[in-house]
């Protein structure tokens, strides 16, 4: 059993903090929100006051907030300050690079080792404990977080060097965000030329236009069950969310030098999803933008 400080109890890190405190870990939990350290605790973690109270004793820190200005000011003020020597880092945020590689940095400097884990898998993965992580970090810090990490993951993929899990994650998400777009099209197209979308589904899901934002989470209502297009787009993974991603993968093919054109587009179609309100709903509810409602 590990002492845990985990910090950032929303929608994904409320059920990865609760997942390893059925692993029998330690898991002291804080987050700004009283309700989301209220459910935290209801799940067998423990309520810390501050972010500096959560780590100070703890062996192992995970965070998962909202950007990267949020996890630079977590370290840089909370955790690296009042942290125990020889504790592991892992920050399971999805944010820029250069912010994960910074924080790396300032870790190396203190004597800490640290990794970047971005996860894929909403927040069904977060519950069921199914979620992918991309990490990034040196060979002994993966090795250490990996047990960690197997009981809130499924699927973890060492990506290299510090950073590159950030990397690996928009990389990702934007070809999710443009499939997901160029499968609403489809449907689209083929619903005004006279298809029947059960009909579109059967012949796409097994040929060459067969992928993941068809196979599992098919945009129009009827060929996935499980998909958000039969609960009116209930969120599994926001719009909001997804042109965040989209907006990191643009911030960074630009700081490269990478030509990334269907990218951009797909960040400016879900800009203009998410400013005419639909912001909460799940992405794939660009499908009904595109189809003019």
């Amino acid at each position: 059993m590990a002492k845990i400080a985990f910090i950032g109890l929303g929608n994904m890190g409320g059920p990865m903090a609760a997942n390893l405190a059925k692993a029998q870990h330690h898991v002291t939990a804080f987050d700004l929100s009283d309700a989301a350290v209220a459910a935290a605790v209801e799940k067998g973690a423990h309520k810390a006051a501050s972010a500096a109270e959560a780590v100070k004793g703890a062996e192992i820190v995970v965070t998962m907030l909202p950007a990267g200005k949020h996890v630079r000011e977590v370290y840089e003020k909370d955790v690296l300050p009042n942290v125990s020597k020889g504790a592991l880092l892992i920050d399971c945020s999805t944010i820029d690079v250069d912010s994960a590689r910074h924080v790396a940095g300032l870790a190396a400097k203190a004597g800490l080792e640290m990794v970047d884990g971005p996860v894929s898998g909403g927040v069904g993965g977060a519950t069921a404990g199914t979620l992918t992580f991309m990490v990034g970090g040196p060979d002994a810090a993966f090795a250490k977080a990996r047990p960690i990490l197997e009981k809130m993951g499924k699927n973890i993929v060492h990506a290299g060097g510090s950073g590159n899990g950030q990397v690996a994650k928009i990389c990702n998400n934007m070809i999710l965000g443009v499939s997901m777009i160029a499968v609403s099209e489809a449907f689209m197209l083929a619903k005004r030329l006279g298809l029947d979308a059960q009909k579109m589904f059967d012949v796409v899901s097994t040929s060459s236009g067969s992928c993941w934002s068809l196979i599992n989470y098919c945009p129009v209502p009827g060929p996935v069950p499980a998909s958000p297009a039969n609960r009116d787009y209930q969120a599994g993974f926001t719009a909001a969310m997804m042109l965040k991603d989209l907006m990191l993968a643009q911030q960074a093919a630009n700081a490269a030098g990478a030509s990334t054109p269907l990218g951009a587009e797909a960040a400016q179609l879900f800009s203009l999803f998410v400013n005419s309100g639909q912001a909460a709903k799940d992405f794939s509810g660009i499908v009904k933008m595109l189809d003019g409602k």
